[in-house]
């Protein structure tokens, strides 16, 4: 896991091939489906190059989001989101969880054509830990109206609901102003890198061959983040730092080398109550809680 993962999935589909006996009447109708995909994929296709890089975040080295929860309204102050490796500060131990810690960081907002809208500060970082997921939220001062008001920038929605299998999907990094387009391949039970465990981790198709600077990149599906990209296996290691694996459900160890993955983002929303506010006590919400006993020392 490092702020420059290299996301390439070694596991593909299987395509299954199927005969029938054909009338001339129901010859037409794999045409008209044919055609209705096609028309799917090309609005898909317009609707994505429209949207470009509004919302996406260069975090000093990684990527990120401008985000915002199905609660969220226009006079919110605005979130960033990107990984918790990615943290300014002293990188959360397993079983860490920061909440509310005072920051003043510096983000550059990215614009439809991937130039610099605006750069902003955080004032506080929500939430940060590399427990169960790889995630870091932070505040800044301007409302998400302010932000498209006097910038141009419009927010990206995180989905409630968990992904499926097979769903296509851009993986946008606002450090490198690049895309990638893919699928998901499916989900690991739970990935390991060294000490670090998240779960029910997004495993991309190897067309989402992302490179140095995509750490907290959102990962979109149907416009809304799904995801975060996080990290990937590089050199076939077992679960060694740049190197994850793969556990199953059964405790079964597997390494997958090449493959990149994402850690799943409707966990947070779950956790957002009215305001942009984080309440890890609220039903359904599946977020790591702050354990006062991991507390970090006072410097």
């Amino acid at each position: 896991m490092t702020r420059f993962p290299t996301a390439r999935a070694l596991l593909g589909g299987v395509a299954l091939l199927g005969l029938a006996l054909l009338t001339p009447a129901a010859s037409a109708a794999p045409a008209a489906v044919a055609s209705t995909a096609a028309a799917k994929s090309t609005a898909a296709t317009a609707a994505s190059a429209a949207a470009g890089f509004t919302g996406t975040v260069d975090v000093d080295g990684c990527s990120g989001s401008v985000v915002r929860m199905p609660v969220s309204t226009d006079d919110d102050r605005a979130l960033v989101l990107t990984n918790g490796h990615c943290y300014e500060g002293a990188q959360p131990v397993p079983g860490e969880v920061l909440v509310n810690r005072p920051s003043h960081r510096l983000f550059s907002l990215r614009d439809r054509s991937g130039d610099t809208a605006a750069q902003v500060h955080a004032t506080k970082a929500l939430y940060v830990t590399l427990t169960g997921t790889d995630i870091a939220l932070y505040q800044i001062d301007e409302t998400y109206r302010e932000l498209a008001r006097d910038h141009g920038v419009t927010a990206l929605t995180v989905a409630g609901r968990r992904p499926a299998r097979g769903t296509a999907i851009r993986v946008v990094s606002g450090s490198l102003k690049q895309e990638f387009s893919c699928r998901i391949d499916g989900f690991a039970y739970r990935v390991l890198e060294t000490a670090n465990v998240t779960e029910d981790v997004v495993r991309y198709t190897p067309e989402c061959d992302t490179g140095h600077g995509t750490s907290g990149s959102p990962v979109l599906a149907d416009g809304k983040i799904v995801a975060v990209n996080n990290t990937s296996n590089h050199d076939g290691g077992r679960c060694t730092l740049d190197n994850p694996c793969e556990m199953a459900r059964d405790g079964a160890i597997s390494v997958h080398r090449g493959a990149g993955y994402a850690t799943a983002t409707y966990w947070l929303a779950a956790c957002t109550a009215p305001g942009n506010r984080l309440d890890l006590n609220r039903a359904g919400c599946l977020l790591p809680r702050a354990d006062p006993r991991r507390a970090p020392a006072t410097r």
